[in-house]
Order: structure tokens, then sequence, then C-alpha cells
């Protein structure tokens, strides 16, 4: 997190924490902007229950300021652009357990996705403790952009999780408004705690070099060479709508450079 430091009233560079009479609070607790029951790959976690069915929630904010985002509509809203409606803890998680019982649905528990579920942490931490008591699981999917006292208190009922490595230098990071030794000490800790599946979104010009992603590959085996990595293929997005797409040669390139190192490498987008 960045730990703004705010007046009152004042709202974070997340959007979704606030200032109120001298204390920090989440904002978007609760508020609701996406709901749908997913594959699991599409989080994407490929050895993590796979070919079952996830309720996957989203709400409004991020840390980060990825000029690709392809939430952004959500992911850059605040209270005020979010079309967003209430749902408590305990309504989100009787409707993951209601899902459950259909039988053409089958889900397996909550996916906390879409925007970066961190900046309403305490959201997920009281959702997912309901999820884990129903006897369902919890998957994280985030960006890593948080301190490691807000994992501790998150470990204990997440399942699984997917976490954006953007790139593999500190000042990419910079570039998107966030910090590198933040996420590599994060998806450290995670990946001693439960399921850890990587994502890294290939942008042409920007992460694309095979030594940049040798150096990614390197230092996720050193953790574990079991982790899988999927390598996703960049499309013209929010405020890089001007870029190509890219190259489909170049992921796979990309993927068998990390297949040096890696037992499971995956491809996405192409």
């Amino acid at each position: 997190m960045h730990h703004c430091s705010l007046s009152s009233g004042q709202t974070g560079l997340c959007r979704a924490r606030k200032n109120l009479d001298g204390i920090i609070r989440c904002d978007n607790y609760g508020q609701i902007t996406s709901l749908a029951l997913d594959p699991i790959e599409k989080k994407p976690l490929k050895h993590f229950r796979p070919g079952s069915l996830i309720l996957s929630v989203g709400s409004y904010g991020c840390n980060l300021r990825c000029p690709f985002c392809q939430n952004h509509e959500i992911s850059m809203a605040g209270s005020a652009e979010a079309e967003a409606r209430y749902v408590s803890p305990r309504q989100l998680a009787d409707m993951a357990l209601e899902w459950k019982e259909r039988k053409r649905a089958g889900n397996i528990g909550i996916a906390y996705t879409y925007n970066e579920p961190l900046t309403g942490w305490e959201y997920v931490r009281d959702t997912a403790r309901l999820v884990r008591e129903y006897g369902m699981v919890n998957v994280l999917v985030t960006n890593g952009t948080a301190s490691l006292e807000v994992l501790e208190e998150l470990l204990p009922y997440i399942d699984a999780m997917n976490i954006d490595l953007k790139g593999f230098r500190e000042d990419y990071y910079r570039m998107l408004g966030g910090d590198f030794g933040t996420v590599k000490a994060f998806i450290m800790r995670a990946a001693k705690g439960c399921h850890v599946e990587l994502t890294t979104l290939i942008v042409p010009g920007e992460n694309d070099s095979m030594e940049e992603m040798a150096e990614e590959a390197r230092w996720i085996a050193d953790l574990n060479p079991e982790i899988p990595l999927h390598i996703t293929r960049f499309f013209p997005q929010y405020r890089m709508a001007d870029r190509a797409p890219t190259d489909v040669k170049q992921i796979y390139r990309l993927a068998e450079t990390a297949r040096q190192y890696l037992a499971n490498v995956y491809v996405g987008n192409v």
C-alpha cells in the first residue's frame, strides 16, 4: 500500500480508502461492482481445482495506475463513478453457498478479483472467514502491492492466489505507481502460505526482453521451480490504445526462455 497521508475527508490514490474523522477507513467496503460465475482457469489458475467454477466478485479502486488496465472502468473509479451496490460479507458468503448447492453451478467458493481487492482487504478478510466456515475456498487475484501485515491478516483464509508480477525492473514498477520490492516480498511470503500462480502481461517495448524474462524466471525458480507462470499477450487498452498487440511469436519465445528455469509455464491471450 502507499500509506497515503490524508487530511480529513480526503481519499487516497487508490480511491477506495478515505480519512473519516481522523481514521483511514475502507470506503469501498462491501461495494460490489461486478459479480460472475467464472471458470477457475480465467483467474488464471491452472493448478488449483481445475475444471471448477468460482463466484468472482469485484469492487472499485486500485493502488497502481497501469496505463494498459483492462478493467479501468472500475479499477480507476471512485465511489462517485462506480455503479456499486452494498453486499455484506454474510450476504456474499450465502450467495456463494447457494451457487454451490445448485447442481449445474457447482461453485467452489469466492474469487476476489476484477479491481484490486487489497484496497478493501478488510472486506476480503471478513467474507473469506465466512466462506471458509461454509467449507468453501477463497481465491485472491491481486497485484501484490500491499504490506506483509495485510497479507498476514488474509493468509489464514486464502487458499490460492494469482499475483500479477508486472515485470522485473524497479523503474517499470515506478512507472506503474508501484514498488518492486514490496511485490517481491509479498510473493515470497504468499508462496509459503497458500497455492500461488504468477502472471506477467507482456507489453511491447516495456517488459518484453529475453534478458528480463530470464531474470524473472530464475528468481521464481529460486522460490520454487514448480510455481506456475502465465505469460500473457497485451492488447490495446485504456491509455495504451495506440499500441499494437504483442507479437505472438515473442510470447512463445519468452515462454521458452522461462521454461529453462520453471516447470509450469503457460501462454495466454494468444
